[in-house]
């Protein structure tokens, strides 16, 4: 489905950067991030363009999301094309295989945040398609002016399985800035997770 088609048929999208985000969540009790292509950008300082930005939490933190979001935000549970209102703290109420939030005004409205909700919890971080690769929280993100953002051998992990052109092109842009403990920690998480791996050579 292209652009266009996907637009006519959920609805248009608001732009967002990292500074929305942080105003997003300010005073969220709960643990946020920002993943994909803006936190490697943000770590690498290698600028490219963005179709969306990706905030992060846990899944088991949804009731904080939705006492944070209460009278600003609606939140609809994302799922394989399928939409449903988020009405439950319960995330076990959410549709089948949900991983992400989508958040807007109102039905008259754009969307404005398309949120990822990961396992783990606050002071674990675990790989969705992997539970067994795990990092302390407190490790797996990290902070600049406010905002925190995924460690970028973390997100290069979640990128490998599609080898998408512009995932390579991140990786590329990413690898010489990754330091030998970066490097091994993607390494094997990657023979773990990936065996066979074209990175996994490239890391050394």
């Amino acid at each position: 489905m292209d652009d266009v088609e996907f637009t006519r048929l959920y609805g248009a999208w608001v732009p967002r950067t990292p500074d929305d985000v942080r105003a997003l969540f300010d005073g969220y009790p709960g643990v946020w991030w920002i993943a994909g292509g803006w936190a490697l950008q943000a770590f690498s300082g290698v600028v490219r363009e963005h179709e969306d930005i990706d905030p992060g939490i846990l899944r088991v933190e949804l009731p904080l999301l939705r006492a944070h979001a209460a009278g600003r935000l609606d939140l609809w549970g994302a799922s394989s094309g399928a939409l449903k209102p988020v009405s439950s703290d319960d995330p076990g109420e959410l549709l089948d295989g949900c991983g992400q939030i989508w958040t807007r005004r109102s039905a008259a409205d754009p969307w404005e945040y398309d949120i990822l909700l990961g396992p783990g919890t606050p002071d674990e971080w675990r790989y969705k398609r992997d539970e067994t690769v795990r990092m302390p929280m407190a490790d797996a993100l990290w902070e600049r002016d406010g905002i925190r953002y995924l460690q970028p051998e973390i997100q290069l992990l979640y990128k490998a399985r599609g080898l998408r052109p512009k995932d390579e092109a991140d990786f590329a842009a990413t690898l010489r800035f990754l330091d030998a403990r970066r490097r091994a920690w993607l390494r094997e998480a990657l023979e773990r997770t990936l065996p066979g791996h074209p990175w996994i050579a490239q890391l050394g």
